[in-house]
């Protein structure tokens, strides 16, 4: 028997690969409304927060929601690309065959996005993840890249997702340019340690368990332990139904939760 069936789920919420259960607490409503806004504007967007703060699930809900006869949603993370294989994800993201001439690239990459406006009716949604590591050459290509008719016309959503970090980046005077077209910016602050008991609560009722899994010592231990940061609650919960599961405990108390927090070095 799976470790987790013995507290009364259907499946483990807090693992990666587990069924997507949202939390919509007030900041995840926040931020969807601020990409909404950004489509209606279109040009670039910046969503910043440090690591395990919601950034990517925020995303994936949002892209998931547009409408595919409206929009074309391209992903790229920049965590390992160069200016080269940027170019190149970015074209194969638009169902071309990349050239290996960064020129080439260019221009065909921006002949398929005023394709994709004009003749098909559809906003190309460029989503660049890990934005923090892009180099100064990327950013400031991309302002070349989505210049349309004398940068009178907008006519893709480019959207840069990473950590804090961006924004500084984005603040050098090389940059200025980019920075003015930014018409969206909004950072991730996590979880308030009532949002992060419910959190866990919203988990558990989403896989049905109608148990009391975490007595209240627990959900408070773990809302300070993982400090507003929904993929370290995630961890830590998941650890302490091994650790109870192992100790053939029904409930996870603050103790169980303690020795989670060194198992995963949080200490």
């Amino acid at each position: 028997m799976e470790y987790f069936m013995r507290f009364g789920m259907e499946e483990n919420p807090f693992l990666k690969n587990s069924r997507e259960i949202l939390f919509e607490n007030p900041e995840f409503k926040e931020v969807q409304m601020r990409l909404n806004y950004l489509l209606t504007t279109r040009g670039f967007g910046v969503l910043t927060g440090g690591s395990g703060k919601g950034k990517t699930t925020s995303i994936r809900v949002w892209s998931r929601s547009l409408n595919a006869s409206l929009y074309k949603v391209v992903y790229s993370s920049l965590s390992t690309l160069t200016v080269t294989e940027f170019y190149r994800t970015l074209a194969v993201g638009l169902g071309l065959e990349p050239r290996y001439r960064k020129p080439d690239n260019f221009k065909m990459i921006q002949d398929e996005i005023q394709r994709y406006a004009l003749e098909k009716r559809i906003t190309p949604v460029i989503i660049i993840d890990e934005a923090n590591h892009a180099c100064n050459a990327i950013l400031n290509d991309l302002k070349m890249l989505f210049n349309f008719e004398m940068d009178s016309r907008d006519r893709a959503v480019v959207l840069l997702a990473g950590l804090p970090s961006l924004n500084h980046t984005l603040q050098l005077g090389i940059h200025e340019p980019l920075r003015q077209r930014i018409t969206m910016n909004y950072n991730m602050d996590g979880f308030s340690k009532d949002e992060s008991k419910e959190y866990i609560l919203t988990k558990l009722r989403g896989v049905h368990c109608s148990r009391q899994v975490f007595d209240e010592n627990a959900l408070e231990a773990l809302a300070n332990a993982a400090n507003g940061v929904p993929r370290l609650l995630n961890k830590l919960a998941n650890s302490c139904l091994m650790i109870a599961s192992s100790k053939n405990c029904d409930t996870v108390d603050s103790e169980i939760v303690m020795q989670a927090v060194t198992d995963c070095e949080l200490v």
